[in-house]
């Protein structure tokens, strides 16, 4: 039975390829995304290790004078000290030639005093002067920046203008992930980050021999109590490594979803392929048992082809996943920000997950054809022609229960959900799968009325149209199963573009309904301050008719942090459309504040009542009056306070933090020179606000489209496969066609229009259950996002249809050649 395993897979290595690379697909995704998360890992390991390789110790303290050329001599005194590095080290953000803000991420735009010996020049020299920087090469490519260039920055508040002098090279990977490194002279650094005569941390050099955590314990030993601490460098580079991981790890998940599709979609093709095998080797078969074979060696047979095939299929997948692997930093690195790299690390679980997916998939898909074949009797053998297969009542019922079930329970889920709590989230999850599910199983019940209704379309082919609506007619279940891959990746791609649309329309509306102003200038942080002075200047630019301050922090209330914007009452309402539920803003002041009703209703307050809140960088929670509930507002935020005692206790006291703008000729270069083009701000109108908005939808666009490709190359690889077995299996059938008349023309476009009768029937079905389970699962979204309605993406929707039926017609181009290069008189004998 080994034997013929063997020979039978040698005999079909043409069908099987397809079996190859749909399963192939799915392992180099799985196998390429883990590589690609090893040698990621390693890298930044790697890399942060070389930026702490010669730092033994790091000492920081709570305030910067706490840390003084004093305390650095005694360090250097400490037995095991080779030598002591102060530091100061800060943020800066720049703007790029263009004067737009140049890479700004937060935790990732550094700044510090050059050192000669951490900071290799590669061109110009060293920061001089309070005039001077030096930069990274990575942020004067980004920032098209030469030698000699005026670069405009800021490090809190306001703008300050440098001479660029000169050029490092650095590998520290919050820089090299798209940040950016911004050196100056030490004095005028220790006046920016921390104070004359102080640092923000002592790096310590150990002597040969001497161990990071003993020298760390005896510089401990010399530290002042309680203010000042010792950590080793290990520990920051693992520190480091760590956020770095965090700021990457979405890169590896995108792979494995695809990963997941294509195996999930794939499998359906492993099953179609074995069971038409099966069925066209059933008088084979039943040779085998008639000459002794039991039904226990038939199945295994089966399985050893299976696992041959898996074995092929986990091969070439985990070669190209290795290409995968190699390609992908390059791919996601973006802005002139590149992932660290180093060699692949080609672990034992990528290894052990390629068999594993590889082989277990297809076995798993080969199993029930399998136990199908063993049930072929022996007098099998006598008949001419194996036909299709009977009709099961079985099959309809469960179908039907599955499909009730899904639709039961997301028409329940739609009605009842207010939240995408988890609960809600898993109830959406198993009502979809069923109904996908019993849509599946369905399928080949349904796939006669369909096509039978089609026919009114392929009649108007004449005699090829009729012919290609009967072969598609001829075996519904291999129909069936040639129909689900796009059945899955329609469903797919259409539920999540309608709910991307959906929200995405939800966002914009958000974005803009709750403002009033033309435009906002804001900070990414309540630790950013706008400048006192820009206020005023933007309130005497050209066209600004009225200025609204806003300062914002934060507010501990019913145990959770929330965000606070300190508010003039008497202005306020001109620039926020302030919808309230009950009470207003006229009470506003000390000890009063007002919240947006998804606070309130979370806490159990509304107007008039008392809530606990612990204000900024307060220490103890104090008694606050509600004076009004506000419907959610995402520009107003979830607590509005007085202005001035959001500012006596927020992290930078005194400090504002956006400028709602109202004018009738106010442009946005204006109030960008108005604020003396800070890269710290943002200037932004509603149309950019609501972009903006919308730019939280770009990640599921993209695994959308994603889904879109993988599901058609794998039901192109179906349907190639289908129609090439058709193909072979009615050879006498061709050559009759031939023999009476139907030129090669005829055949080809026989072919080609059974292939887009079978991609309509999938599209169709998926775009059904895709459709019905957005709907329902909007409830989740609904509940969550405020003015959620569905919206359905017709573009969208139109490119989902003309691409499955344009998958038909190419995946049907190779078979509908070979069927008309066939010779009559050959066609008629090997029949």
């Amino acid at each position: 039975m080994l034997t013929t395993a063997l020979r039978n897979v040698l005999a079909h290595k043409a069908r099987l390829l397809m079996t190859v690379l749909a399963v192939c697909l799915g392992v180099a995704f799985v196998s390429g995304t883990l590589v690609f998360a090893d040698s990621t890992a390693a890298a930044q390991r790697a890399a942060a290790s070389r930026n702490f390789a010669d730092i033994a110790v790091t000492v920081t303290g709570q305030e910067p004078e706490d840390l003084t050329d004093a305390l650095a001599r005694r360090i250097a005194d400490v037995p095991g000290v080779a030598a002591v590095r102060p530091t100061a080290d800060g943020s800066a953000t720049l703007n790029a030639a263009d004067g737009k803000p140049l890479r700004v991420k937060r935790g990732a735009n550094l700044a510090g005093a050059y050192e000669s010996g951490h900071h290799p020049l590669v061109e110009g020299r060293a920061p001089a002067g309070a005039e001077e920087i030096a930069v990274d090469r990575g942020t004067a490519d980004a920032g098209r920046y030469r030698l000699g260039d005026t670069v405009t920055l800021a490090t809190d508040g306001p703008v300050l203008t440098a001479r660029l002098v000169g050029i490092v090279t650095t590998e520290d990977t919050r820089v090299t992930s798209s940040g950016t490194l911004t050196l100056f002279d030490r004095a005028t650094a220790q006046r920016l980050f921390a104070q004359p005569g102080a640092y923000t941390g002592i790096d310590v050099v150990a002597a040969p021999g001497v161990g990071q955590y003993e020298l760390a314990q005896r510089i401990t030993a010399v530290l002042p109590a309680d203010r000042v601490t010792a950590t080793t460098g290990l520990a920051q580079a693992e520190q480091q490594a760590i956020y770095v991981k965090t700021l990457t790890r979405g890169y590896q998940k995108m792979p494995l979803v695809f990963a997941g599709v294509s195996l999930f979609i794939g499998s359906f093709l492993v099953v179609n392929t074995f069971t038409m095998l099966v069925a066209r080797r059933g008088r084979e078969i039943a040779l085998l048992r008639a000459v002794g074979a039991t039904r226990r060696q038939v199945v295994r047979s089966l399985l050893v082809e299976a696992v041959l095939v898996g074995l092929v299929a986990s091969a070439a997948g985990f070669a190209l996943g290795l290409g995968i692997a190699s390609v992908l930093p390059e791919l996601l690195s973006t802005d002139g920000g590149r992932l660290p790299t180093g060699p692949l690390e080609i672990g034992g679980r990528s290894v052990v997950a390629a068999l594993f997916v590889g082989v277990g998939v297809t076995v798993l898909a080969a199993w029930l054809p399998s136990r199908r074949a063993a049930r072929i009797a022996p007098i099998e053998a006598l008949r001419a022609a194996a036909g299709p297969e009977g009709r099961s009542w079985l099959r309809p019922v469960v179908g039907t229960v599955l499909l009730l079930l899904g639709v039961g329970l997301l028409i329940a889920l739609e009605g009842s959900a207010k939240d995408a709590s988890e609960k809600n989230l898993r109830s959406a999850m198993l009502g979809c799968a069923a109904l996908v599910v019993g849509l599946i199983v369905l399928a080949p019940a349904l796939a006669c009325p369909a096509i039978r209704a089609a026919g009114s379309l392929t009649r108007r082919f004449g005699a090829t149209g009729q012919l290609a609506q009967r072969n598609a007619l001829r075996d519904p279940r291999r129909t069936a199963a040639t129909a689900t891959t796009l059945l899955i990746s329609t469903a797919l791609v259409s539920g999540l573009a309608t709910i991307g649309a959906s929200t995405g329309q939800a966002l914009d509306r958000q974005a803009a309904d709750g403002l009033g102003a033309d435009y906002v200038i804001g900070t990414d942080s309540p630790m950013t301050v706008i400048d006192p002075a820009a206020v005023q200047r933007v309130a005497g630019a050209p066209g600004v008719r009225s200025v609204t301050a806003i300062a914002d922090s934060t507010a501990l209330i019913g145990g959770r942090v929330r965000e606070i914007a300190g508010v003039d009452p008497a202005s306020v309402g001109q620039a926020l459309k302030l919808d309230f539920v009950s009470g207003s803003l006229k009470d506003l002041g000390p000890g009063r504040i007002a919240l947006a009703d998804s606070i309130a209703e979370e806490n159990g307050v509304s107007a008039g009542s008392r809530v606990d809140v612990r204000m900024g960088r307060g220490e103890e929670s104090t008694p606050y009056t509600v004076v009004g509930v506000y419907r959610d507002n995402p520009t107003a935020g979830s607590v509005l306070g007085d202005r001035a005692e959001v500012q006596r206790n927020s992290y930078r006291p005194g400090s504002v933090q956006r400028i709602l703008v109202q004018g009738d000729g106010a442009t946005g270069d204006g109030l960008r020179s108005a604020v003396g083009d800070n890269p710290l701000l943002k200037v932004q109108d509603r149309a950019e606000l609501v972009r903006e908005a919308s730019g939280v939808m770009g990640s599921l666009l993209t695994l959308m489209y994603g889904l879109l490709a993988i599901g058609g190359v794998i039901a192109a690889l179906g349907i190639v496969n289908t129609l090439a077995m058709s193909v072979a299996e009615r050879t006498r059938e061709i050559g009759m066609l031939r023999a009476i008349g139907l030129d090669r023309p005829g055949i080809r476009r026989m072919i080609r229009l059974e292939a887009v009768v079978v991609a309509a029937f999938g599209t169709l079905l998926g775009l059904a259950g895709g459709l019905f389970g957005a709907w329902a699962v909007g409830a989740l979204a609904g509940g969550a996002m405020e003015g959620y309605t569905l919206a359905l993406p017709w573009g969208t929707l139109a490119l989902v249809c003309l691409g499955s039926l344009a998958v038909g017609v190419l995946a049907a181009a190779l078979p509908a050649r070979r069927a008309a290069a066939l010779s009559p008189l050959e066609a008629v004998a090997q029949g």
